[in-house]
């Protein structure tokens, strides 16, 4: 594609923008920033963050609720750790949450507050990666930076006629994706690529018919559209299995503890749980006698899937736990666990009041 025609399809994509630009909680859309209204760093990473591997639907409420909580990066700074995790709780990827405290208390503290402008400070970050750098610099500074993630691969892939399957693909997509990035509202550019590939060139069968890029898009001529980006495919997730505790005083209390800050749900509340693996030990956290609950929990990670086998006790007040910590029912919140724990108890909750 010549530059001309990469200028022009450029253009038709921030036209088509400035009708149609969705709009988010973080977002400034187009009429205010061409009225001069720059976006919040903060709001910008904060919501960058939350996107990696997570839906914008899944990601809407708990931004509303961290900048009701923590309405600047000084006051996400000053939170308490397990705060954050607990709030964080059910977007998954819970490094991304411990990363998003340090990275906090560093623009807070070293950097008075103000994050960098640029790709390259901003890599120097706790959590921030490539492309949530150029993301960021983009968006939030207006800078000059090819932002590529699953959308506007999709688009790239379909503008392009690119057939080399994914991942491989991904350095000469990010190379075309580059070529037309423009020099003037890179940000909106960027933003503009995603809601296209969100809205419009969606996986699938793409709305072709009101697509600004149909013109010029190579996939569209060759009738190639629907079985673009090609994917190399994946190996099967294996299974892996576990047991989890669930123990209720006689007062109303229940046994959790706080993972290991390293590895998967680190840092979060939970419920007592053997290893998990093709032969897991049952390895309970206290004597008592536990009775097994109908049914599995079923959760899905990034590599495998796991099947938890639930036990439930009603323990004495005095019960002492090898590992854990009772919590008063009052001070019990399900929506604080991950997910995983949250289904955990979904299912406990059927046996514990017969105990």
């Amino acid at each position: 594609m010549r530059d001309t025609d990469l200028q022009a399809a450029g253009g038709a994509l921030l036209a088509w923008y400035d009708r149609h630009a969705r709009e988010m909680p973080w977002r400034v859309g187009p009429a205010a920033r061409l009225a001069g209204v720059r976006p919040d760093p903060y709001r910008v990473w904060l919501s960058e963050v939350m996107l990696q591997q997570t839906t914008v639907a899944a990601v809407i409420a708990k931004f509303l609720r961290f900048t009701a909580l923590w309405p600047d990066v000084h006051a996400l700074a000053a939170a308490e750790e397990a705060e954050i995790m607990a709030e964080w709780a059910g977007l998954g990827y819970y490094a991304r949450a411990r990363n998003l405290h340090k990275c906090a208390r560093m623009v807070s503290q070293d950097l008075d507050g103000q994050f960098p402008d640029s790709r390259e400070a901003l890599l120097k970050l706790p959590g921030i990666g490539p492309y949530t750098a150029a993301a960021i610099a983009s968006i939030a500074f207006d800078r000059p930076e090819t932002v590529v993630d699953g959308n506007v691969e999709r688009v790239i892939s379909r503008l392009f006629a690119v057939e080399t399957p994914l991942p491989a693909s991904k350095p000469e997509l990010t190379g075309l994706a580059a070529r037309l990035t423009p020099q003037a509202r890179p940000g909106d550019h960027a933003q503009a690529m995603m809601d296209l590939g969100a809205t419009i060139c969606t996986p699938g069968q793409p709305a072709c018919g009101i697509c600004p890029l149909v013109g010029p898009c190579a996939a569209r001529a060759r009738g190639l559209a629907p079985d673009l980006p090609r994917k190399t495919p994946k190996p099967a997730k294996p299974v892996r299995l576990g047991f989890a505790y669930i123990a209720r005083r006689a007062d109303g209390a229940l046994l959790l503890e706080r993972r290991p800050p390293r590895g998967l749900l680190g840092g979060m509340l939970a419920w007592p749980c053997s290893d998990w693996g093709d032969a897991p030990q049952e390895i309970p956290p206290l004597v008592a006698a536990w009775q097994p609950v109908p049914g599995e929990v079923r959760h899905t990670f990034t590599h495998f899937h796991l099947r938890l086998a639930l036990r439930v006790a009603r323990v004495s007040e005095e019960a002492q736990a090898n590992r854990g910590d009772f919590v008063d029912t009052r001070a019990f919140r399900p929506e604080a666990l991950p997910t995983v724990m949250r289904k955990a108890w979904q299912l406990a909750e059927t046996a514990l009041p017969a105990l």
